[in-house]
């Protein structure tokens, strides 16, 4: 057993559907953040830019890990097959 979060996220299975996920998550954050510009007065349409920032910042970062950890994983397998 090892403690290391990297030891840990490497063997964690990846979901079925990783690039969906992540932008659903990311894109459900980025709409309670416009509610609750909307709900404290904030000015809506900065609070979309940056929501909007938010989303594409995190969705990409996700998206280069999950391609990151697959390029991995290729690299490791018996054949040490290409993805992509």
């Amino acid at each position: 057993m090892s403690l290391s979060p990297k030891h840990e996220r490497e063997s964690a299975p990846l979901p079925d559907r990783p690039y969906r996920d992540s932008a659903l998550l990311y894109g459900g954050l980025a709409v309670v953040v416009l509610i609750f510009a909307a709900l404290t007065g904030t000015d809506v349409g900065k609070a979309a830019l940056v929501a909007l920032g938010f989303f594409v910042l995190a969705t990409g970062w996700a998206w280069w890990r999950f391609r990151e950890r697959l390029k991995d994983r290729a690299a490791r397998s018996p054949g040490g097959g290409d993805v992509g």
